[in-house]
């Protein structure tokens, strides 16, 4: 018999530290002539570590949705260091765009525009738009400057698992699969932007983060918010909302999640403890490895893991992909979350966990 073997080429994986105050120019020369060359090199961001190329390169772009596994259809956002850039890659914006950059940038907010012909039809998902912003992050903005063109970056993990807020996440995911790995500690976020659709009116917000619903539209006035149904398992669009589906990254049915099943619990505080009391009893019985992400101290959950991921929605933020992340090191089987408040920054922190759970909803 005549054996064959397919031998994967591993590429060999550097880890190397950068200041984040004070980002060494030598460093950031170094990472920078890697995307140069077509490579690929993760960096940190406020929001989590983002897998960087060169936003013009098809080949590199190519390479990111081979590294993180990603499906083609998902878009991309590019980050810049310079305002200009917009002009560069998307056609005329509106006015209260402006005022958004303005105000929120850098930082954690994500503009969709109309795109120009430079941007690759491989960055946005095949859509005739394009995703933009400016991190809030001196290494981010100093590696885009040392490279001298936009990056496309999304999240440097395999595709639909917790977003990476440490470089060491990045290494667990992406070990082998790219040539470059920068440690500029934790995110100081958490979570990815907001993403807000500036090519309809009034504007949609796609995706949401930090950057929240009310600050936007104390600044530029009503905003929608793109609403989601679920039936039998599977996520649906309303029919007005649906061309904007493919427009931003972060919009699948499941998303961010675990090895482990998750689920989240809603109502009201004492019922929620009383039934994630009686999930993990019956979760146990079965002799499954029960999790519990708690927003409250005074909730005391016997025989489980449980992880207090903080009462403010900005510390849970900061948390969550972590917690998330820490759990499947242990060996958790399901995880029973409680719920968060849907407004502000909780609006964000809940929709990450809804994904993450698939929108395995129990509300009691």
């Amino acid at each position: 018999y005549l054996v064959i073997r397919v031998i994967t080429k591993m590429i060999k994986t550097k880890l190397i530290r950068i200041n984040k105050f004070r980002p060494e120019p030598e460093k950031i020369r170094y990472a920078a002539d890697i995307i140069k060359r077509g490579g690929l090199v993760a960096f940190p961001t406020e929001t989590v570590y983002g897998l960087g190329a060169n936003a013009f390169d098809e080949n590199a772009i190519r390479n990111v949705f081979k590294a993180k596994g990603r499906p083609a259809d998902n878009p991309l956002i590019v980050h810049i260091a310079e305002l200009k850039d917009v002009h560069r890659l998307a056609k005329k914006p509106p006015k209260i765009a402006k005022l958004l950059m303005e105000r929120f940038w850098p930082g954690p907010l994500t503009i969709v525009l109309k795109k120009k012909k430079i941007v690759p039809d491989i960055a946005t998902g095949g859509s005739n738009t394009v995703a933009i912003r400016m991190p809030d992050n001196r290494i981010a903005i100093s590696l885009i400057k040392s490279v001298g063109v936009p990056l496309v970056a999304p999240s440097a993990n395999i595709s639909g698992k917790p977003s990476p807020t440490r470089a060491k996440d990045v290494l667990e995911d992406l070990k082998g699969k790219i040539e470059l790995i920068i440690d500029g500690g934790k995110t100081s976020i958490g979570i990815e932007s907001t993403v807000i659709d500036m090519t309809v009116m009034p504007p949609i917000i796609l995706r949401p983060g930090v950057v929240t619903l009310e600050a936007i539209e104390k600044l530029i006035g009503k905003v929608k918010l793109l609403s989601f149904t679920v039936k039998e398992e599977k996520i649906s669009i309303s029919e007005t909302d649906s061309k904007n589906f493919l427009k931003s990254p972060g919009l699948k049915y499941k998303h961010y999640a675990p090895n482990a099943e998750v689920i989240v619990v809603e109502g009201k505080a004492k019922d929620v403890y009383k039934k994630i009391n009686l999930l993990a009893d019956e979760a146990l019985k079965n002799n499954k490895k029960v999790g519990i992400i708690s927003f409250r101290k005074d909730h005391k959950y016997k025989n489980c893991y449980t992880a207090f991921a903080g009462s403010n929605a900005k510390v849970v933020a900061k948390r969550l992909f972590t917690i998330l992340r820490e759990m499947d090191k242990k060996g958790i089987d399901i995880i029973i979350s409680e719920s968060l408040s849907g407004k502000g920054i909780g609006l964000a922190v809940s929709d990450r966990l809804k994904r993450s759970a698939g929108y395995n909803i129990i509300k009691v």
